[in-house]
């Protein structure tokens, strides 16, 4: 039998699959953005409070990942040993591996924002079905995404995910400029985003002048 530690484990690994907090991953379900905190799990009296059939389903159909995968986040800590259980986690699958400085020179990406070509390095990456030959792996360079991203994480990154607004993307403009920022808000001719680094400026761009934008959907810290 799964426990309650086990299913609040499971949401909180879920959230960071996708480099967000469990109030990001509540939000971006629709849910209210304290559903998934610490204080929530229990009740006044002391009683366990288990998250919801029904909010599960809201976090999957938000994040993508299928039931599969959240059982299988689930299995490594139901077999009690620590020991993952690979038949139900997605196969790792090869993916590009570009740094920032690489993906801002030009010629690289098709119209979808995706790599084009050969001669990239190569990471491993448990892509699910749905999402193999859709993401690749930007490397992180220099401290201008600190505090929250430092040099040399791998972030992993989606062109064709839908954007909802306070989503972390990287964007590339058609001058060359690849950053990583929080979009705040976008609309039929422009978006702005939010820097990730205090000590860095918040940026607004006419969505002419942006070459793509692709969602990240995990980070390696």
């Amino acid at each position: 039998m799964l426990s309650h530690e086990q299913i609040w484990s499971a949401i909180d690994k879920l959230a960071e699959r996708y480099a967000l907090t469990p109030s990001g991953l509540a939000r971006r379900a629709g849910l209210d953005p304290t559903s998934f905190n610490k204080s929530k799990r229990l009740s006044q009296d002391g009683r366990l409070r288990w998250p919801s059939t029904e909010s599960i389903a809201k976090v999957l159909s938000a994040t993508g990942a299928s039931m599969e995968q959240f059982l299988g986040i689930l299995r490594p800590a139901e077999r009690g040993n620590g020991s993952a259980d690979h038949a139900s986690s997605p196969p790792a699958s090869s993916i590009p591996l570009l740094g920032f400085a690489q993906a801002g020179a030009g010629g690289f990406f098709d119209d979808g924002g995706f790599p084009a070509g050969q001669g990239w390095d190569m990471v491993e990456f448990p892509a699910a079905p749905g999402q193999k030959g859709s993401v690749y792996a930007l490397e992180v360079q220099g401290e201008s995404m600190l505090p929250l991203y430092r040099d040399g994480d791998v972030l992993i990154v989606e062109p064709g995910a839908q954007i909802r607004r306070n989503d972390r993307v990287v964007v590339k403009t058609r001058e060359g400029e690849v950053m990583a920022k929080v979009l705040l808000r976008q609309s039929a001719k422009s978006i702005e985003l939010l820097s990730l680094n205090p000590e860095h400026p918040n940026r607004s761009f006419d969505l002419a002048d942006v070459e793509w934008i692709a969602r990240i959907i995990w980070a390696s810290q």
